[in-house]
């Protein structure tokens, strides 16, 4: 059992920083893909960013503003979200693929075992 608890969140204004946190629980965190998703209301759920090893992968919505990074010793992903807009407002998940294939992290959400329980973003106009 793997328990993903994502932190970070808040209400910022347009052109600001967050950055979220996910922590998580069970062996063999270096070997699981990382994923950041987020729902804004009234939508479906989007990938934002990924991470398995060193590779990462970005939705086009947010690359250049975003970068995802982890710290395999303390069993944690990040997520840094700079130059914020309010179509960044959503809650954010954090989700890990325990058997990952290829180089870098799926964008599709079936593909992931375990989720958060999601942190809230606003981003003030």
């Amino acid at each position: 059992q793997v328990q993903l608890v994502e932190s970070g969140g808040g209400l910022v204004q347009a052109g600001g920083s967050l950055r979220l946190t996910c922590a998580t629980s069970g062996r063999g965190f270096s070997t699981y893909a990382m994923g950041w998703f987020r729902q804004a209301p009234g939508k479906g759920r989007e990938f934002v960013a990924g991470i398995r090893w060193s590779n990462t992968n970005y939705s086009d919505s947010v690359k250049g503003r975003f970068t995802i990074s982890r710290d395999n010793d303390k069993n944690v992903v990040y997520l840094q979200m700079n130059r914020l807009k309010p179509e960044d407002t959503a809650v954010y998940y954090c989700a890990a693929d325990l058997n990952p294939r290829g180089s870098f992290s799926t964008r599709i959400m079936g593909e992931y075992d375990y989720w958060g329980q999601g942190t809230q973003v606003t981003v003030s106009s």
